[in-house]
């Protein structure tokens, strides 16, 4: 069965109005349904740039971004992209708009004429997605940084996009938070959400499907994790990377005859394969 493609980007250039350069240059992407993708890049690469169209917030200065089919540069097409894609941003303060954690989930729905029981109903499984059902009536103030970012989450699957855009979504919280926001987004995976991380943080993109690097606004590679680390080291450097601590152990491991498989793992895996 062919994977239905539900964002497309066709030679998309764009440049910020006085600007006078590209932040995005002849850009040429798609993104399939349940598809978890990963854009990595270092700092002005280009990647928030990227991850604004997703949802109109941006349209291309040149060439198409289709959402859905649409083409962002119309009204219609924005609305459908704003239907099919929610973004959830690094600071989870900007994104929180409730004084309690239910009431906050709830605030996407409505704005969108959601029926009462129906908000409800995906209140309720948002907060249980993300693991913050016994927080439900807790103020949102008193969350930690870990969890304002899981109830940012929230906020954005009680919307029930196809798609949802983290861009740089773990940067300002600490390993604990971003493990917490992680197996979040495996869970969502499993259930078959289309995913895109936006991020410089290597070690995250070690359960997607795909991966791409940006580098000065063009895309300078693409293809699965594994590849990435085995045949890119050289070139990491340049892009402003690094490789994980984590990948970097295994393959020494590996190279040292210790442990014959070549797959990156995460943390649980690699401890299964040296204690078993």
């Amino acid at each position: 069965m062919t994977e239905r493609v539900i964002v497309s980007f066709e030679n998309v250039s764009y440049t910020y109005p006085g600007s006078g350069k590209f932040a995005l240059k002849d850009i040429n992407l798609e993104v399939s349904e349940g598809e978890w993708l990963a854009v990595l890049g270092a700092n002005g690469s280009g990647k928030s740039t990227l991850a604004r169209h997703f949802n109109a917030l941006l349209v291309p200065t040149q060439g198409v971004c289709l959402v859905g089919g649409s083409d962002t540069r119309t009204d219609d097409g924005q609305r459908r992209a704003r239907e099919m894609a929610a973004i959830v941003f690094q600071n989870p303060e900007n994104q929180i708009v409730a004084a309690i954690v239910e009431e906050d989930v709830a605030f996407g729905p409505e704005n969108l004429g959601v029926p009462p029981e129906e908000i409800k109903r995906r209140v309720e499984r948002a907060l249980k997605e993300t693991g913050l059902t016994d927080l439900a009536g807790k103020p949102t103030y008193a969350l930690s940084g870990g969890q304002k970012q899981r109830l940012a989450v929230a906020g954005a699957i009680a919307m029930q996009p196809p798609c949802l855009v983290l861009d740089e979504a773990t940067s300002m919280l600490d390993p604990s938070g971003r493990q917490e926001l992680q197996q979040v987004l495996w869970r969502l995976h499993s259930e078959g959400m289309t995913l895109v991380s936006i991020t410089h943080r290597m070690e995250e993109i070690l359960r997607c499907d795909r991966c791409v690097v940006l580098n000065g606004g063009s895309i300078v590679w693409e293809g699965l994790p594994l590849a990435l680390f085995r045949d890119e080291d050289r070139r990491l450097g340049q892009w402003g990377l690094e490789i994980p601590p984590l990948v970097a152990v295994w393959k020494g491991l590996v190279g040292s005859g210790i442990i014959s498989c070549e797959v990156p793992p995460v943390l649980e895996e690699m401890v299964s394969a040296l204690c078993p």
